[in-house]
């Protein structure tokens, strides 16, 4: 299989199957019909064009998979594929795990972590707070350990979810371990919560994009009102602990323009920010330096950073 991170200008694609993830007809500047597309395996999304719809243009459409045959052209500075013959796949001719980006790491390792850190939690009402999602809801696991946790900017994969939680809250464990100041309980507990809202505000692979509840709600409102609903389920949970722990899952992203309802105004609602903020960015910049051109070392201005990235020194 020719995956697309390694597709150039010039190479011929023959027979290859992708998920077409967006299918447009558009009228050309000569007044002519052609087809868009968005083509996408685990490595990545290509432009796809169909000028010539005489050609062998089979039945597809959108979320299909599709054999292609073509060429790969460049056009403003990115690689995209002219399509001479499409058609739509049958099941058991691809395995879909080759078209959905995946974690690098090891989804049971960074589940099992996940209930060490469940488990190290001492307060009892916040501990089975977390039990009742992490460990005792085999389908809330089954969801959470393999959802995206981003349509694109970051950890945009499957078990991405998993991987960026288990980040946050070992971060957040540094942080409890060398500033005493902190509730430790309080803030592993939000660091675990924190995004769990993102499995209903996105929908699963190969979707991966905003449900009607997403765009409506999002997934700060989601994930709190999850958890305010289970906190009313546990008899005589501290109405003190509920209000602290929601305030750090309703200010973990820092500034009302950035999403949050709230600002932090304790120390461990800070303390979230902070390492949301960080496994974020940092992941961002990773990901922008693996899909960049290996041999460049500028990669061009990137509007998050607000700045042109470069490759440091190996």
């Amino acid at each position: 299989m020719k995956y697309i991170q390694d597709l150039r200008d010039g190479d011929k694609v023959t027979n290859e199957i992708y998920l077409c993830k967006l299918k447009q007809t558009l009228t050309g500047k000569n007044n002519r019909s052609y087809d868009s597309l968005i083509l996408q395996d685990k490595t990545g999304t290509i432009d796809g064009k169909i000028w010539d719809l005489n050609r062998e243009i089979g039945q597809y459409d959108t979320m299909d998979f599709v054999h292609i045959d073509g060429v790969v052209r460049t056009y403003q500075d990115a690689p995209q594929l002219n399509i001479t013959r499409i058609y739509k796949a049958s099941e058991g001719e691809y395995y879909p795990e080759d078209y959905f980006p995946m974690t690098t790491k090891d989804i049971d390792s960074m589940y099992q972590e996940i209930r060490n850190f469940v488990q190290s939690v001492k307060d009892n009402y916040l501990r089975t707070l977390l039990e009742r999602f992490f460990i005792e809801d085999a389908e809330f696991v089954k969801r959470f350990s393999n959802h995206s946790a981003a349509k694109s900017v970051h950890h945009g994969f499957v078990g991405g979810l998993l991987e960026h939680t288990l980040g946050v809250t070992k971060m957040c464990d540094y942080y409890a371990s060398n500033y005493p100041i902190i509730n430790r309980d309080l803030l592993i507990t939000a660091a675990l919560f924190h995004d769990i809202g993102k499995m209903d505000e996105l929908s699963s692979f190969p979707h991966n994009d905003y449900t009607d509840e997403g765009q409506l709600l999002g997934h700060i409102f989601i994930g709190a009102s999850k958890i305010q609903e289970c906190i009313k389920s546990i008899d005589k949970f501290p109405v003190k602990l509920a209000n602290e722990l929601l305030h750090c899952i309703l200010a973990h992203h820092g500034e009302l323009e950035y999403g949050s309802p709230k600002k932090p105004a304790t120390m461990e609602a800070l303390a979230l920010h902070l390492a949301d903020n960080t496994d974020a960015k940092i992941q961002t910049m990773t990901e922008i330096l693996n899909n960049g051109d290996p041999k460049a070392d500028w990669l061009g201005y990137q509007r998050l950073f607000e700045s042109n990235i470069r490759r440091s020194s190996k």
